[in-house]
């Protein structure tokens, strides 16, 4: 017998880590991660580790901080975790990121490695607004972690059940 219900698709929203100011001359694409920024994306990785959050998928931002962020969770986690890179989650505004989220809903799970505003955007929009407020008052702060669950079929246009957030300085909600 089949099961009717089908699984929810578990998409995993980080922005990436603090960074440093651009050099004079330093393009913004090439901005690292700083100091704080390099603490915060190992232990965002290892709080996921700890909790067994495994995406099948890594869609990152090619920028080095982005790279630099999704990083250790190919350390961390898993070092079979496939991490791509996606010129657009770069470049592009929310309406992009979840067009590259509808066309991996056939995986079980997704995390994007991404910007504010997009990551920040993105995330009201699937979790509805008072939720996303009531979670992060002061917007979407550098390693944050939401977990998402999606209805199976439905488009990123529908909205999500927020999971867990997790935070690099504070335990998960």
């Amino acid at each position: 017998m089949q099961d009717s219900a089908a699984r929810p698709f578990r998409l995993l929203l980080l922005r990436h880590a603090r960074s440093s100011w651009a050099l004079p001359g330093q393009r913004d694409f090439d901005r690292a991660l700083d100091d704080t920024g390099y603490a915060e994306a190992e232990l965002i990785a290892e709080m996921a580790a700890d909790r067994g959050i495994r995406p099948e998928l890594i869609l990152c931002s090619p920028a080095v901080r982005c790279r630099q962020t999704a990083e250790p969770f190919f350390r961390i986690v898993s070092e079979d975790l496939e991490i791509r890179y996606v010129d657009e989650l770069y470049t592009g505004p929310a309406s992009v990121y979840t067009d590259i989220i509808d066309a991996h809903r056939h995986l079980s799970s997704l995390m994007i490695v991404g910007h504010n505003p997009m990551i920040d955007e993105l995330f009201h929009r699937l979790a509805g607004n008072e939720v996303a407020t009531d979670a992060l008052a002061h917007g979407y702060p550098p390693a944050a972690l939401a977990i998402l669950d999606m209805q199976a079929g439905a488009g990123s246009g529908a909205a999500a059940t927020l999971v867990s957030l997790m935070l690099p300085t504070r335990e998960p909600k």
